[in-house]
Formats: structure tokens, C-alpha cells, sequence
């Protein structure tokens, strides 16, 4: 067991789990400047005191998780004892937030690299640079969970979750009706979809949804990844594999963040 600090900069949309009623993936950055992964989070079962924000540091115990293969994922110990540091701010053109994440790790711009990494179980995040995104891609997919995951995270949370055994107002998240992808091109020319499952554009999409319909909701969402993100910011993706597909399928990542700080023009800061 070890007290760790973490710089979290990655949160998940929820999945439906067996176990644990719900498993979102976090993710962030030690003090050193090396990734690292807590998982499963119990994110959503934290009472308010313990919700961290992101660019938050946070200090809890965490331990090597041996069910997991991928090297940067560790499980807290003791999910009563998370205490909550400052959260790193923008001024300067994310001058702070860029010293601690980009400036002590690589930045990938080739995806064939990044892949090679995870199926040599070297690593499992990264930091991706695109040359160039191509476009923001919306997809329509089933609008409700899957009928047994459902029944199964439901049963989980009556019996009592491991995280929780009492919140009797925990409400399983609701489905995405879509799923949504950038097109990218590397910098050798390589095109790749791949999806966007951050927790940030699931909010987003609900958020839009209180005033509007599905298809407005996600043309909101796209005018914000690919107009804004894509278009006027300096975007770098944080990619993840998933714990199944890990060094298993052809391309294991999945754009688990997005880093967007403004252009700036460097002498200013000088």
C-alpha cells in the first residue's frame, strides 16, 4: 500500500458492471509526470467532500490491481480516506496545466507507435498529437442499456455495491443514444475513427438534451469538439485501452479525454 498524488485529468463515462453497479475509468498524472490509472473509480459513489474535479490533485492509497494486465492501473485501497488538493488552473494559456502534463512525457503524433506500445504491455495512456482532425463523427446507437448488463448492475446496487451500501438515491446513468468519434490523421498520413468516451461529452450531450432533442443535443455537442476544440484550440487526445481489447485487438485505444489549452504565442510568456 502507498499514498499516492495524482493529477486527475481523466474521467470516464460510466459503464454497467456486475460488481460494482458501475465502472468509470480515472485516469491522471503522478508528480513525476508518469500516467496513472484507478481503476475500477468509485467516482460516483464518493460522497461530496470526496468528488474530485478535474486538473484536481488528490492523495489516496492505491495498489497495483493484479486482474488488471494494463502496467499504469492501480486500485485504492480505502475509498473513505481520498483527500482533495488544488485544482491546477488556466491562466497563462494553460501555462501550469502544460508544465505538468506535456513538458515531463511524450507526445505521440504516430499511432502505429502507440499501438506497438500497448501490445508490448509497455503502456496502456498516452498523449496524442493528430496532425489534422478530419472530422467529428456521430453515430446513432441503442438508446437503452443492454437488457442483462442492466439487470445485473441493478441487482449489484440492491445487494449493496462494494463501494456503497447504502445510497438508497444512486441513479444508474442513462445511455448515450449515440456514440461519438473523431477522424484523425496521424503524421505519416494514417486515417483512424476512434471513439471519444470521456465523461465531459456525456455530460455535455445530457446537459444540451434538458432544452432540445437528441439530434440538436449532439449537433451541439459536434459544433463544441470540432468547431471549438478541433478548429481554434491546440488539441492533444489522452488515449486509453480498454481492459479487454488491451494488446488483444488491432487498435486498443479509445480517446478517454481531450487536452485543449488556446494557441499561444510563446514569446508572450517570456
Amino acid at each position: 500500500m502507498a499514498k499516492e498524488r495524482v493529477l486527475i485529468t481523466v474521467k470516464t463515462y460510466p459503464t454497467l458492471s456486475k460488481k460494482y453497479t458501475e465502472l468509470v475509468c480515472t485516469a491522471g498524472f503522478r508528480e513525476d509526470g508518469s500516467w496513472i490509472r484507478i481503476y475500477p473509480s468509485p467516482f460516483r459513489f464518493l460522497n461530496d467532500t470526496q468528488r474530485y474535479r478535474k486538473y484536481q490533485w488528490i492523495e489516496l492509497d492505491l495498489v497495483k490491481n493484479k486482474k488488471d494486465p494494463r502496467p499504469e492501473s492501480y486500485s485504492p485501497t480505502n475509498i473513505d480516506d481520498i483527500a482533495l488538493g488544488n485544482v491546477v488552473g488556466t491562466e497563462q494559456g494553460w501555462a501550469h496545466r502544460k508544465k505538468l502534463i506535456l513538458e515531463p512525457n511524450t507526445v505521440y503524433t504516430k499511432l502505429e507507435t502507440v499501438i506497438a506500445g500497448a501490445k508490448a504491455d509497455e503502456f496502456s495512456l498516452a498523449i496524442f498529437k493528430p496532425a489534422e482532425i478530419q472530422e467529428f463523427v456521430v453515430e446513432e446507437t441503442d438508446t437503452e442499456w443492454e437488457i442483462g448488463k442492466f439487470e445485473a448492475a441493478k441487482a449489484a446496487l440492491d445487494q449493496g455495491s462494494l463501494f456503497d451500501e447504502s445510497n438508497d438515491d444512486f441513479k444508474i446513468m442513462p445511455k448515450l443514444p449515440y456514440k461519438f468519434k473523431y477522424r484523425f490523421v496521424d503524421d505519416v498520413g494514417k486515417v483512424s475513427n476512434m471513439m471519444i468516451e470521456d465523461w465531459e461529452i456525456g455530460q455535455l450531450y445530457l446537459n444540451c438534451l434538458k432544452n432540445s432533442t437528441p439530434e440538436k443535443a449532439a449537433q451541439k455537442v459536434r459544433e463544441k469538439y470540432l468547431d471549438d476544440f478541433a478548429r481554434t484550440k491546440d488539441l492533444y487526445l489522452f488515449l486509453g485501452t480498454t481492459r479487454l481489447w488491451h494488446s488483444r485487438a488491432p487498435n486498443p485505444y479509445v480517446i478517454i479525454g481531450t487536452f485543449q489549452p488556446p494557441f499561444t504565442d510563446q514569446l508572450s510568456l517570456l
